[in-house]
C-alpha cells in the first residue's frame, strides 16, 4: 500500500546524482564517533517510504524512521509537493511583528489535535529549542503573575531534552552533561522509571513502582519547598535513553503532585508525539493531560526542521497584560514558523489523515510487541521494553567495554540492509508508522540474527 510504484525509478535517478564526497574530514558529525565512522563511512543517498539507499545501491530497511521522525515514511509526494510550491510561492518571512496566513492555520490545526486547553502554539526550529523554549516560558508564566521566586526546574535521571543548555540542564543521561560543566543553576532532577529487578521484559506500561517513582518528587519538594519550583519536565515515554516506559500510575501521581502544589508539568512529546504511541500524543495514550507539550520530529516528517510548544490557555492568558504595543514574550528564532516548515507540516497532518497513520500504528502494536518480544530468550538479551511502535532491547555488557555489544549488533544490521539505533547497551527500534507486517518480521529477524552472530 505504502511503496511507490515508482521506488526503482527515484533510487536509480538518487544513485546517477549522489557524489562521492572526496573528503570526510571537514564534516564534524554530531553524536558520532568520527574517526570511527570516517575509516568505514555509511552514506545514505536516497530515500523512499520505507527504505533509505546505501551510496552502493544497497535498499537498507528503516527501522528508525530516521531519528525517531519519519512517521509517514520517506518522501511522500503530498509533502514533497507542499514544500516544492511553497518555495516557489515565498521562501520566507519573519516572524517578528509580521505573519504569514499558514503559520496560524497551522497553529490552528495542532491546537484542534493537541489535549483539551492546550490552546496556543509557538514555533522553534527542533525539539531542542523547544524544550528551552518551553522552560522559559514556565518561568515567564510564575513572573507574570508575580510569583517569580519559583524558578527552580526538575527534571529526571536519565532523562533527554536536547543539547541546549537548558535542556542539557533538566537532562540526565551522563555523557550529555558531563563534558559541559556549566549547567543551568536551580535544576535538579527525580528518579527515572527503569527498575528491572521488578519490570524486566514488561509489554507494555511495567505494572510495579510508578507510585515510588513519582513520589521521589515529594523528596525534592520537601528539599526546596514547592514555592520555588516552577516546572517538571519529563518524556512521558524516555526513548533516547533506552526506551524507558512509565509504570502504571507514574504519570497520573505526577500530575497529581504537580497541581497540588502549584506547579507546572511539561511533557516532552518530541519522540512521543504524532503517532508514535498509535495515539496524536501521549498524553492521548495514557490520559494525562500537562500544561506544556514540546514537538518537533513528526510535525514535519523531518522533512524541514520545526519545533513546536503548545501552552495551556492559562499559561498564554497570564502574559497578555501590560499595554498592547509592548512584546509580553521576549524570545523567538529568526526561522520560527518558517513558511516552508509550516507548509511541510500541514502536508504532514493531511497524510497523517488521509491514511489512517495514528490508527494504522495503533491497530499493528500487538505485532510489534510480538516481534520484539520473540527476543526473549537469544543470548545476551537481558531485557526488551515496548510501547505503541516503539521498542528497546538491552543487551548484556561485554568485557571489552561498554555500548560495544550494541555498536557491534548496529553495524551488523546496517549491512545486511536494516536500519537501527543504539543507546548505552539498548537497541531502538521505532520505525516508520507505515509499517508493515513483513517488514515486522524483517527487522526482528534481522536483529535476533545480529545479536547471534556477535560474540
Amino acid at each position: 500500500m505504502f511503496e511507490s510504484k515508482h521506488q526503482d525509478e527515484h533510487v536509480l535517478n538518487a544513485e546517477m546524482s549522489a557524489d562521492s564526497p572526496n573528503n570526510l574530514e571537514p564534516f564534524w558529525m554530531p553524536f558520532t564517533p568520527n574517526r570511527k565512522f570516517k575509516k568505514n563511512p555509511k552514506l545514505i543517498v536516497a530515500a523512499k517510504d520505507m527504505h533509505y539507499t546505501s551510496i552502493d545501491g544497497r535498499k537498507i530497511l528503516d527501522g528508525s524512521a530516521g531519528l525517531w521522525c519519519v512517521n509517514a515514511g520517506h518522501c511522500r509526494p503530498r509533502i514533497v509537493e507542499a514544500v516544492k510550491k511553497q518555495v516557489e510561492e515565498m521562501d520566507y518571512a519573519a516572524a517578528f511583528q509580521f505573519g504569514h496566513p499558514k503559520a496560524f492555520t497551522l497553529a490552528s490545526k495542532l491546537t484542534e489535535m493537541l489535549p483539551k486547553d492546550i490552546d496556543n502554539v509557538f514555533y522553534t526550529n527542533s525539539g531542542s529549542e523547544a524544550v528551552d523554549t518551553a522552560l522559559k516560558i514556565a518561568l515567564a508564566y510564575h513572573n507574570a503573575k508575580g510569583d517569580s521566586k519559583r524558578y527552580r526546574l526538575i527534571g529526571r535521571s536519565r532523562g533527554y531534552h536536547g543539547v541546549g543548555f537548558g535542556g542539557m540542564s533538566v537532562g540526565g543521561m551522563v555523557v550529555n552533561r558531563k563534558q559541559f560543566t556549566n549547567h543551568l543553576p536551580g535544576v535538579d532532577h527525580i528518579q527515572d522509571t527503569h527498575i528491572p529487578d521488578l519490570n524486566a521484559f514488561s509489554r507494555g506500561q511495567p505494572k510495579q513502582g510508578g507510585l515510588e517513582r513519582a513520589n521521589s518528587l515529594l523528596d525534592l519538594i520537601s528539599l526546596h519547598d514547592a514555592s520555588t519550583i516552577a516546572a517538571v519536565i519529563v518524556e512521558p515515554v524516555a526513548c533516547s535513553t533506552g526506551v524507558l516506559v512509565p509504570p502504571i500510575g507514574y504519570l497520573e501521581r505526577l500530575r497529581e503532585v504537580c497541581n497540588q502544589n502549584g506547579i507546572l508539568l511539561i511533557f516532552d512529546e518530541v519522540i512521543c508525539g504524532f503517532g508514535r504511541l498509535g495515539t496524536p500524543f501521549s498524553s492521548d495514550k495514557f490520559n494525562v493531560i500537562p500544561d506544556i507539550i514540546t514537538m518537533a520530529k513528526g510535525i514535519t516528517n523531518a522533512t524541514v526542521p520545526m519545533g513546536a510548544v503548545g501552552t495551556h490557555k492559562k499559561i498564554y492568558e497570564a502574559l497578555m497584560n501590560g499595554p498592547e504595543h509592548i512584546i509580553e514574550l521576549f524570545h523567538g528564532y529568526t526561522y520560527s514558523g518558517h513558511p516552508l516548515a509550516c507548509a511541510a507540516a500541514l502536508a504532514t497532518l493531511e497524510e497523517y489523515k488521509a491514511e489512517n497513520v495514528f490508527e494504522r500504528a495503533g491497530n499493528i502494536e500487538k505485532k510489534f510487541e510480538e516481534g520484539c518480544h520473540s527476543l526473549k530468550g537469544t543470548k545476551n538479551v537481558v531485557d526488551i521494553r515496548n510501547i505503541g511502535l516503539v521498542a528497546g532491547i538491552e543487551l548484556a555488557t561485554r568485557e571489552d567495554g561498554l555500548t560495544k555489544r550494541a555498536y557491534d549488533v548496529f553495524d551488523w544490521c546496517f549491512n545486511e540492509g536494516l536500519m537501527v539505533r543504539f543507546t548505552g547497551e539498548t537497541i531502538c527500534v521505532s520505525p516508520p508508522l507505515i509499517v508493515n507486517e513483513g517488514q515486522i518480521d524483517e527487522i526482528f529477524k534481522t536483529i535476533r540474527e545480529a545479536i547471534i552472530s556477535i560474540k
